[in-house]
C-alpha cells in the first residue's frame, strides 16, 4: 500500500526536475512574486490533471489481462524513459494567460494545461494502471510535483540555475527503465515463462 504512494512520489519528483512546467513556475515565479497563491494553483492544476489521468490508467487497467498490461506498462516506461532524456522548452502561449487573473488562477490553468500530455500525465496513467490505491498514486503524484516546484517557487531562478539538469534527467530516465523491468519480469511473470 505504500508502494502506491512513495513511487509515484519518487518518481515524478525526479521527472518534473527541468520540465516544463518547472520551467513555467519559475516563470510564474518571476511574473508575480507571490508564491503562496502560485502554489495553491499548482496543487490545485496538479490534483484535478492526475486525478482524471489515474482514472484513465486505473479504468483501462481493467481491460487487459495482467501479462499484457505489464508488457503496456514496460513499453509505456521505456519511452517515458527516452523522453525524459529530452530537455523541456517552455511554450510561449503556456505562460500567456497574462496577470488579468492573478497569481493564483493563472497557475491554475496554466499548470492544468502544460501538465496535459506532459510525461508526468502519461507516468500517472501508467502508475495507476500498475496500483491498486488510485487514491494513493494520485496524492504521491501531486506530491512529487509539489517536492520539485515548490522549491523553484520559493527560490526563484536561483536553485534551478545551479541543478545539473542533464544529471538529473538521466537519473529519471534510469528510474523509468528500471520500472520498466520490473513490468517485463511481471509480465513474464503472468506469462508463465519464468516462476
Amino acid at each position: 500500500m505504500l508502494e502506491s504512494l512513495l513511487v509515484p512520489t519518487a518518481i515524478v519528483a525526479v521527472a518534473e526536475i527541468g520540465d516544463k512546467t518547472q520551467l513555467l513556475a519559475l516563470i510564474l515565479a518571476a511574473r508575480f512574486r507571490k508564491p503562496w497563491p502560485i502554489i495553491g494553483g499548482i496543487v490545485a492544476a496538479t490534483l484535478a490533471n492526475h486525478a482524471a489521468a489515474g482514472a484513465v490508467g486505473h479504468w483501462v487497467s481493467g481491460f487487459f489481462t495482467d501479462a499484457m498490461l505489464h508488457w503496456i506498462l514496460a513499453a509505456s516506461f521505456t519511452a517515458t524513459a527516452l523522453w525524459t532524456l529530452v530537455p523541456d522548452k517552455m511554450d510561449d502561449d503556456e505562460a500567456s494567460t497574462g496577470r488579468k487573473f492573478g497569481p493564483f488562477l493563472t497557475t491554475l490553468i496554466a499548470f492544468f494545461l502544460a501538465e496535459i500530455g506532459d510525461k508526468t500525465q502519461v507516468a500517472t496513467v501508467m502508475l495507476a494502471a500498475q496500483y491498486p490505491y488510485l487514491l494513493l498514486v494520485i496524492i504521491g503524484t501531486t506530491l512529487g510535483m509539489l517536492i520539485a516546484n515548490v522549491p523553484v517557487v520559493l527560490a526563484g531562478n536561483f536553485a534551478a540555475d545551479k541543478l545539473p539538469l542533464t544529471l538529473i534527467r538521466r537519473i529519471a530516465a534510469c528510474a523509468f527503465f528500471v520500472l520498466a523491468l520490473v513490468a517485463i519480469y511481471k509480465a513474464c511473470q503472468s506469462s508463465g515463462w519464468i516462476g
